[in-house]
């Protein structure tokens, strides 16, 4: 990747008038105050809540909207269990297992305590099945019975579950095992567990809707889901709710109003009721105030400056992911994109270069930062091409 002197790059200066999606943060912690990347004034102070800690997520974007305690280390409870979905789900995608796959109930998965799927040992039961226990009856049962086909073992599988956390770059969470039943070296944070909900909202979309099913119904016995929500607050389609006595009442919800999905973390409130409050005044000042813009798609042509001694004249610069930005509602219009781009390019070019950096800005501030690549390769021209563009490039540095 070339590297370039501030000095060497053009300024273009473009105002965004694309009105279809896009997000970015707007930060406001509590103890202590962080500074927000979109001016204070534009939106009230963030509520308050009765809980140990809580973040509130633009999906699309992972930006953080409010945030308290958010990286505390903290019993998780069953909101384990998103991760032990994930790796199920992931595996079905790879197609290391099916969904259909009968697994046999061990001793050890139906002696496990807490939350049940009612599992009875030594029966078959379909890895689809299994999943809606776990996600929908929080079922600690079903949850050592597929970490037990997956992997092997309890213990096998939760290397898996800290495996992937370490490639969801998640800090503050250590895994034992499936369940989320109390252990020492098991914990997370609000952050982290609002990361997971990202990963399973986006990576495996066509598995999300389990989480938005409010009962399911084995071996004759019919569990609701216990995210009360679901059935308070149509916008909410997921994910989960865990409770021990160490970690409290705690909950995960995502949401999706228009084209903005928040996640709402809440750990460590006093009550069934209490959590699912908690969690309702994050995602109502989020939709009240927040909205998330795509600005770009990925591939979208930004610009296209000429390149000197190549087998073309000109190249096409773009990003090479969606845009999306979260700004106070209302001020979606006010935002700029500010194009800085090499001043000179020369061929050969590889697909996927950066040769700029585009900037989001609201009020003068930049809320957001993206690499500016090439969408296309670039080769070198023929030999009198690139005499020809010397000569040119030669010329034109007088006019600089």
């Amino acid at each position: 990747m070339r590297v370039f002197a501030r000095s060497s790059l053009l300024r273009i200066v473009l105002l965004v008038t694309l009105g279809v999606g896009g997000l970015t943060p707007v930060a406001q912690a509590e103890d202590p105050p962080k500074p927000s990347p979109v001016p204070s004034s534009m939106v009230p102070s963030a509520p308050n809540l009765a809980a140990s800690s809580w973040v509130l997520m633009d999906a699309d974007s992972g930006k953080i909207l409010v945030e308290h305690n958010a990286e505390k280390e903290l019993p998780p409870a069953s909101l384990t269990k998103m991760m032990t979905a994930y790796i199920v789900e992931r595996e079905i995608d790879s197609e290391n297992i099916d969904a259909n796959d009968e697994v046999t109930i061990s001793e050890n998965a139906w002696r496990t305590g807490g939350s049940r799927m009612f599992l009875n040992p030594g029966s078959k039961v379909s890895v689809d099945n299994l999943l809606r226990g776990v996600v929908i009856q929080s079922g600690n049962d079903a949850s050592v019975a597929l970490s037990e086909h997956i992997a092997g073992s309890e213990d096998a599988f939760a290397d898996l579950m800290n495996q992937q956390a370490s490639r969801m770059d998640l800090k503050h969470t250590h895994f034992m095992n499936p369940t989320g039943l109390p252990h020492d070296d098991h914990y997370s944070s609000a952050h982290d567990l609002a990361v997971i909900a990202q990963h399973i909202i986006e990576d495996y979309p066509d598995h999300y809707e389990v989480y938005s099913e409010k009962y399911f119904t084995w071996n004759d016995i019919r569990q609701p889901n216990r995210n009360r929500l679901l059935w308070r607050d149509p916008n909410v389609d997921g994910l989960k709710t865990g409770h021990t006595e160490a970690a409290g009442y705690c909950m995960v919800a995502s949401a999706k109003k228009d084209d903005t999905r928040l996640v709402a973390v809440v750990m460590g409130t006093d009550s069934d009721e209490a959590r699912a409050q908690e969690t309702q005044k994050l995602l109502s000042y989020g939709f009240r105030f927040f909205e998330t813009k795509r600005l770009y798609e990925s591939g979208a042509v930004l610009n296209k400056p000429r390149v000197w001694g190549g087998d073309k004249d000109e190249l096409r610069l773009g990003v090479a992911n969606d845009v999306y930005l979260t700004v106070p509602r209302g001020h979606g219009d006010e935002l700029n994109a500010q194009l800085d781009i090499q001043k000179t390019i020369d061929a050969p070019v590889e697909k996927g270069e950066q040769l700029g950096t585009l900037k989001i800005k609201l009020d003068g501030e930049v809320l957001d930062e993206r690499p500016l690549v090439a969408l296309e390769s670039v080769a070198e021209g023929g030999f009198f091409k690139r005499i020809w563009d010397s000569v040119l490039q030669f010329v034109n540095g007088f006019f600089d």
